[in-house]
């Protein structure tokens, strides 16, 4: 079944805040085996002009994923997940995500497009401090595979 059009423009509510810790970005940094001191290193970070250590830019796919969940999940969008791969990423960075953020992400339907008898979805994650300061925009193509009626442009 393709996906449900009237979603492209559609944003859901912020997340609940996701506090940011030290922990959390070494684990991460050591996960995509990234060392820099500016990851685990306070001093380090303090040293090169930030308040405390910041995370790999791409750590903000933690967020956007977590954000997808709400569109995802949502039984009127008809999105089988099961058909879903994941097609595109892209991060732009507003300032780095660091230790003692506390980060809330919109998520928006940016455009649904139907190619070759698959369903292709743009979203847009908004992520900011609690504040509403801009921290990242994450822009996501997911593709459902094999869900789209025909091909149209």
């Amino acid at each position: 079944m393709p996906l449900d059009q009237s979603f492209i423009g559609r944003e859901y509510p912020p997340s609940q805040p996701y506090e940011v810790g030290r922990e959390k970005i070494r684990e991460f940094a050591d996960a995509i085996k990234d060392d820099s001191p500016l990851h685990r290193d306070p001093e380090a970070a303090k040293a090169a002009g930030y308040p405390d250590v910041i995370a790999p830019p791409t750590f903000a796919v933690i967020l956007s994923m977590r954000a997808h969940d709400s569109i995802v999940q949502d039984p009127q969008l008809g999105l089988d997940y099961s058909r879903v791969v994941h097609g595109q990423q892209e991060f732009v960075h507003h300032r780095p995500i660091q230790a003692g953020d506390r980060l809330v992400t919109a998520v928006h339907v940016d455009d649904i497009k139907e190619r070759a008898g698959n369903d292709f979805l743009t979203l847009r994650a908004e992520i900011t401090t609690v504040e509403g300061e801009r921290v990242c925009t994450a822009t996501a193509l997911l593709v459902a595979r094999g869900t789209a009626e025909g091909e149209s442009e």
